[in-house]
């Protein structure tokens, strides 16, 4: 370096004629200066603004943050209560499909039992003799019903000779028995008990189909002589006329008398051996020491295919339920038909009267009222 001056650079000063501007006055000056303050003025109020705006913005946005937040805590305990509520919806679901299921095993139990208490029809056979002539009844066929009605313990059975005192004992449902007939007690030593009365409803068949179909290899004797003979005699005697082929017979499979018919049924071993006896209609047969013309007819048996039942109300007979077990058998009877014989208790004169002790189970036969 030459010298120290060389070092730096020389700027000119504004408004010097070597930056290529005029020259300015005081005055002149003096106006750049209130232009630059009024300049300087507009730009703190604009900052000013800005300053507001970005503090508008700033309070905005913690205003928007805390709708957010609140929001966000909004749908958190919407969804919390929706899994509250899907979790209580599939418990409902849960617990409607497991009542179902015990409503349906309850249903096959009453089912069941209601099976177990349908009346038993009789077991009998069904005989058709020769030709029915009458065109109105063919399709008719007429059964007596049997009844057999399972009774709990702690009930009894009454039929009254009349059906209106029975209409007024079920009436009252309530009665008080007294048990201590025929002695002199006083009032506080007497002994009383209350019983429910309920109508007797049983189930009867009000439809019924039968499919009918012929034995080829039997036939059904009737016309049947009383001999006085045990009925397994008058069979084997049966039996070994038939078997014999000079008879017309043949081998004999098994022979059965037919209840309360006094016929009896003869099934053969072989085909074609019952249709030639069926067609001679009648036959004499010896047994012992007499002849007897005995009539042969087709043998016919059946199948219910169609049974409709429906309830029917014993109007002579009344239920009575809740008997405790305080008297024996017998006195308990006794003290039941006295009370409810007396006109001043509602009742009237007994028929019949049935009485099953707490603890043991009983069974009522209903038949056809002749009444």
């Amino acid at each position: 370096m030459d010298s120290e001056e060389s070092s730096f650079i020389h700027l000119p000063l504004p408004g010097s004629p070597e930056d290529g501007f005029p020259e300015m006055t005081p005055e002149q000056v003096r106006q750049e200066i209130e232009r630059c303050k009024e300049l300087c003025s507009a730009l703190e109020q604009d900052h000013a603004k800005l300053q507001m705006a970005k503090e508008a913005v700033e309070q905005r946005t913690q205003e928007l943050r805390k709708e957010g937040e609140l929001c966000h805590k909004y749908l958190e305990q919407q969804m919390s209560s929706n899994r509250g509520e899907e979790k209580s919806c599939q418990v409902g679901i849960f617990l409607a499909k497991e009542e179902k299921n015990r409503l349906r095993q309850e249903k096959e139990v009453l089912k069941k039992k209601l099976e177990e208490m349908l009346p038993a029809l009789p077991e009998k056979k069904v005989v058709f003799k020769g030709l029915v002539t009458n065109k109105e009844d063919v399709n008719k066929l007429m059964l007596t019903p049997l009844v057999r009605y399972p009774l709990p313990g702690g009930s009894a059975l009454i039929t009254f000779e009349k059906a209106e005192v029975a209409q007024r004992i079920i009436e009252a449902q309530e009665h008080t028995v007294e048990l201590s007939y025929g002695e002199e007690l006083e009032e506080l030593d007497r002994c009383r008990v209350r019983v429910q009365a309920a109508p007797m409803d049983i189930l009867l068949p009000s439809a019924l189909e039968i499919g009918l179909a012929r034995c080829s290899r039997s036939i059904l004797v009737s016309d049947l002589p009383s001999l006085g003979i045990p009925e397994e005699a008058l069979l084997d005697k049966l039996e070994l006329f038939f078997s014999k082929t000079k008879n017309g017979g043949g081998e004999v499979e098994s022979r059965e008398f037919l209840d309360d018919t006094g016929q009896v049924v003869l099934t053969f071993a072989q085909d074609g051996v019952a249709e030639p006896l069926v067609a001679r209609g009648h036959i004499q047969v010896v047994i012992g020491k007499g002849q007897y013309e005995l009539k042969i007819s087709p043998y016919m048996s059946g199948d219910i295919t169609n049974l409709q039942l429906q309830p029917s109300r014993c109007p002579r007979t009344v239920l009575l339920l809740g008997i405790p077990d305080v008297l024996g058998e017998e006195p308990m009877r006794d003290t039941l038909e006295i009370h409810f014989q007396k006109a001043s208790c509602g009742g009237g004169e007994v028929d019949t009267l049935a009485y099953v002790p707490a603890g043991r189970w009983g069974v009522a036969v209903f038949t056809e009222d002749a009444g």
